[in-house]
């Protein structure tokens, strides 16, 4: 299969980079709103979840398919390969585990939230399911962002030797 140009792998990689700070960046803000934002008010409670609920559905969900895209791009079109090197590998295993992990319980825990603020306003607060989806994002976000760091490492070290044939 015809290869990507230098000026074409250039492009890439800006790209690549982009989205996977949009979405390490966005991460962090969440874990930080969720953490570092006390609501005094049911109002505020609930405008707190649904700009979270924003922050996920603009910002972090595109940049995940970003990161995805370019990255299979890279995968198909460059000479890095889906499984060529085992750091490769791990920031696969990391881009798709992070998109499943979030579309299936993190992004439902953070979607769960705004309606019962809104409905309960800071009842919300002691509703049991608020509360274990509020505790599952701050437990599972710093760990989801964590892991996007990670990655972000692995990529500019590219810690672990070239897979043996």
């Amino acid at each position: 299969m015809k290869k990507l140009s230098t000026n074409g792998q250039k492009w890439l990689k800006s790209f690549h980079i982009f989205f996977a700070a949009l979405w390490i960046g966005a991460g962090i803000c969440l874990v930080l709103m969720n953490c570092f934002l006390e609501a005094k008010t049911g109002q505020m409670l609930y405008g707190i979840t649904i700009s979270m609920k924003f922050i996920d559905d603009f910002v972090i969900i595109p940049a995940a398919i970003g990161s995805l895209l370019t990255g299979l791009i890279y995968s198909i079109w460059t000479r890095w390969g889906f499984f060529k090197h085992n750091w490769i590998t791990v920031k696969w295993i990391i881009n798709v585990g992070g998109i499943v992990f979030g579309t299936f319980w993190l992004g439902p825990w953070l979607n769960g939230m705004p309606p019962i603020a809104e409905s309960l306003g800071m009842n919300a607060l002691s509703d049991p399911v608020f509360v274990h989806n509020q505790q599952m994002n701050l437990f599972f976000g710093p760990v989801q962002v964590g892991t996007l760091i990670f990655a972000a490492f692995i990529s500019v070290f590219k810690p672990w030797k070239k897979k043996k044939k």
